[in-house]
């Protein structure tokens, strides 16, 4: 795994400082501390830090192909690179290295763009072709592997791996777009393709994006894979449970090829013990397996995955972390560049903090839930669905929205009776519903939050509209794989990847997922929905599928999550820095917030009236965001804050 960066000229043939892209390329030595290196020629130059994994002595990058006029830098792996290297020897190519670094070169001096499509792995590589005069840039099909890029003031373009490599650059203006400060309160991290800076931008997932030098327009990304849900598998359920296991461990084995020590996440959940279990069938030596487990029993699943370490007979690691745990806020707001509150990024970190002890390259359990209905909200909204289909929505508006306006706020209440956010969501199509239940505030928090001004910056703007965008795209009627795919497109890779990648990069270790492997996700999208999800059982033919490898208890016990006790440490060891930080001088300041609403959502925490944890523990982490990467740039931060406000 590495760390990705360059620069290039569109129009002309300027002379780039080494200096400078040297400097931008090592912010994120983090993401490879083995070897850096620099290319550069009139008109680009290219970074890297290399995680050396594969090919150890002649992997560097960049890499050039013999002639020098195709080179690369490249971020991930690909796992059928052996495969396509004995397919590119028999067309004449010639290779020097064993990486499959080298594998994407040759596959685009044989097939072009078109080289995407043979490509199975996780990557987001920048390729500059010096006879085409083309910088192309291309991210993998799931977003597992990050890349950002932006065109500078002086019509530059720059490209990275993370958001700070951008930053770093002197010329980059830091204005806040608004839009993105919208998304973040509405889903907790910024989705693709936006950034938290206006000028900057995520390629997509499943997306490239061809620069030609001299060029009249700019680039637009665009797609080269989506997955589409058919549903129409006539494949029963005892051949769907076998299939599927033989494809999970065709996945693994392609990503159990390493040259340095490999093992896996084991947290007890049924996707990394399902991944574990497979792993250990297919290695003749015991593996290596890390998990952290909490002082506190609520949130502690250690016990679990030690009864699978004792069944796949595991070298099992276990390390407790204090409930306590929560003096990462900084941390994590330098790792993500971006306002990002996911508070299970502080487990994740530490989790692979642990592995990093005794692992180069860790296999996790990543995107099950996503693939094969594991969520407690797809159910859910499967049984709203069926109450929106019995009646019209003219008739389902005004009843249930007036049911959702009288029914009270009930936190303090056991889940059942918290019925609010449900009697909502039946008042609306099944886009906005869904929405509405993935939003950590909805639409009116949001609206008591904001402040008027920054409210007329959106300009009728909502968050919504990016999950109404990508509905369009879904091209299916069934409830479960719509709301699938959305998650495919904005949850799976703007939160789960997000904080994979940058947890685990800040640690220098390479994470991969075996679920995410896209012939796998595309034959899952051809399942009934009804495999998935039966009598309420989320996973049904995943579980099935590995009851002969794993314990009864581990595959049907309820879904814990990797969550921290956010509510309690903000009443308790929290709540100081929480008021410092919802009311600081820079959050009054940004003319974003309400300071009433500030105010009041501070007091009723504190008070056990009402648990606002979410919305307070967004709050501390913008904040967080704020202080981190605006105040040392001060100058361009007011102007910033100026820019958006007036917008």
């Amino acid at each position: 795994m590495c760390g990705i960066s360059g620069l290039f000229d569109t129009q002309g043939m300027r002379a780039f400082s080494r200096d400078l892209i040297s400097r931008i390329n090592d912010v994120q030595a983090h993401r490879g501390p083995d070897e850096d290196d620099v290319h550069l020629e009139p008109g680009l130059a290219l970074g890297h830090r290399r995680l050396s994994v594969i090919d150890l002595a002649t992997g560097k990058q960049p890499l050039f192909n013999e002639s020098g006029t195709v080179g690369i830098v490249f971020n991930g792996e690909i796992y059928n690179y052996r495969e396509l290297m004995s397919e590119l020897k028999a067309l004449g190519y010639h290779f020097r290295t064993r990486s499959d670094t080298e594998v994407i070169v040759h596959a685009w001096q044989a097939w072009g763009e078109a080289c995407l499509q043979r490509l199975r792995g996780m990557f987001a590589f920048a390729l500059w072709d010096r006879t085409r005069q083309t910088l192309f840039l291309a991210r993998d099909r799931m977003g597992v592997k990050p890349m950002h890029y932006a065109w500078l003031p002086d019509g530059s373009f720059i490209f990275g791996s993370e958001l700070k490599v951008l930053t770093a650059h002197p010329g980059f203006v830091r204005a806040i777009d608004p839009l993105a400060v919208e998304d973040y309160f509405s889903f907790g991290y910024v989705p693709d393709p936006r950034c938290i800076y206006r000028n900057a931008h995520k390629l997509p997932a499943a997306h490239s994006l061809t620069l030609r030098r001299g060029a009249s327009a700019p680039a637009q990304p665009v797609p080269y894979w989506d997955v589409r849900f058919s549903n129409d598998n006539p494949i029963g359920l005892a051949d769907a449970a076998a299939e599927l296991r033989e494809r999970v461990r065709e996945s693994v084995r392609l990503r159990m090829i390493a040259d340095v020590p490999l093992g896996a996440f084991l947290s007890g959940g049924v996707d990394s013990s399902a991944v574990v279990a497979t792993m250990a069938g297919l290695s003749d030596t015991p593996v290596h397996t890390c998990a952290i487990g909490f002082d506190d029993p609520r949130f502690n699943e250690s016990a679990f995955a030690q009864q699978v370490a004792d069944r796949c007979h595991t070298d099992h690691k276990l390390e407790v972390v204090s409930s306590e745990d929560f003096d990462l806020i900084d941390t994590l707001a330098g790792l993500y560049d971006e306002p990002f509150a996911d508070s299970s990024a502080i487990p994740t970190y530490r989790v692979c903090q642990m592995a990093r002890k005794h692992v180069t390259v860790a296999l996790s359990g990543d995107g099950g839930d996503e693939s094969l209905g594991g969520y407690r909200r797809y159910r859910m909204h499967q049984g709203e669905e069926a109450v929106r289909n019995c009646l019209p929505h003219g008739l389902r508006r005004p009843l249930f929205g007036a049911l959702g306006q009288m029914y009270p706020k009930a936190d303090w209440a056991p889940r059942p009776l918290r019925a609010k956010t449900t009697l909502q969501a039946l008042a609306m199509d099944t886009v906005q519903a869904y929405h509405h239940s993935m939003s950590h505030l909805r639409a009116d928090q949001r609206q008591a939050l904001f402040s008027s001004a920054f409210q007329r910056s959106l300009g009728g703007y909502s968050a919504l509209d990016v999950f109404r965008q990508y509905a369009l795209q879904a091209q299916t009627d069934d409830p479960l794989a719509l709301i699938q795919y959305l998650d495919y497109k904005t949850w799976l890779v703007g939160d789960i990847n997000t904080k994979v990648d940058r947890a685990s990069m800040a640690h220098s270790l390479e994470v991969r997922e075996p679920l995410m492997d896209h012939p796998l996700v595309e034959w899952l999208a051809t399942l009934p929905s009804d495999l998935k999800i039966r009598n309420g059982e989320g996973k049904y033919v995943f579980k099935k599928a590995f009851e002969p490898l794993l314990p009864h208890d581990v595959l049907y016990r309820p879904k814990m999550g990797f969550s921290v006790p956010l509510a309690s440490w903000l009443r308790g060891p929290l709540a100081q820095r929480m008021q410092e930080s919802v009311l600081s001088p820079r959050m009054l300041a940004s003319g974003y917030f309400n300071a009433g609403t500030l105010q009041t959502l501070i007091n009723q925490h504190l008070g056990g009236h009402h648990d606002h944890s979410t919305a307070l523990w967004m709050l501390i982490m913008f904040d967080a965001f704020l202080r981190q990467a605006l105040a040392p740039v001060r100058s361009v931060a007011h102007a910033a804050t100026a820019d958006v406000v007036a917008v």
